[in-house]
């Protein structure tokens, strides 16, 4: 997913990357986007959103002024379920305005196969490195399930934050 993410910000013109190194920047961005900041952490505290540095990063980057489309890798990185829910709806509810985003997810909070709107879409990064392809959002559509098991609520996910599988040489 980052090698596809960075390859987007690359290819697509105007575009930025917004890694998983994402810390906010204290007021250091200037009065205006710290006002914008400040008004879409208010609403989405007001929709049950935790306030936190991973949020306040997220939400400078989307509010910064500038690219033309952002890039987002593993956008719910450091959000609680809650959160997660009060971003996907705040994203939704603004869609049109500001940059047009590309949200690399795992989280089912994020991604609601069943609420996707009819200007979002889903490219689907396969898992054996195979070329990602577009996901029309019906049961039965070619990558639909692939997509739907991919997915996990947030607590799923925090549970194997940071596990790394190894296989270990064979004994001989």
């Amino acid at each position: 997913k980052t090698r596809l993410a960075r390859c987007l910000a690359e290819a697509l013109p105007g575009a930025a990357f917004v890694g998983l190194d994402r810390t906010p920047g204290g007021g250091a961005a200037g009065p205006a986007l710290e006002a914008l900041v400040a008004r879409s952490l208010a609403w989405l505290l007001e929709d049950g959103a935790t306030a936190s540095e991973a949020l306040r990063a997220l939400l400078e980057a989307l509010e910064a002024e500038g690219p033309r489309t952002l890039v987002v890798d593993l956008v719910e990185q450091g959000l609680d379920e809650a959160t997660q829910l009060a971003l996907a709806a705040f994203l939704r509810r603004r869609a049109g305005e500001g940059p047009a985003l590309f949200l690399m997810t795992r989280s089912s909070a994020i991604l609601d196969l069943e609420a996707l709107g009819p200007d979002e879409a889903v490219l689907f990064c396969p898992a054996n490195h195979g070329p990602p392809f577009l996901v029309p959002p019906v049961p039965g559509a070619r990558g639909y399930e692939a997509v739907a098991s991919c997915l996990a609520a947030p607590a799923v996910r925090a549970r194997t934050e940071g596990v790394v599988a190894l296989r270990l040489p064979a004994e001989a």
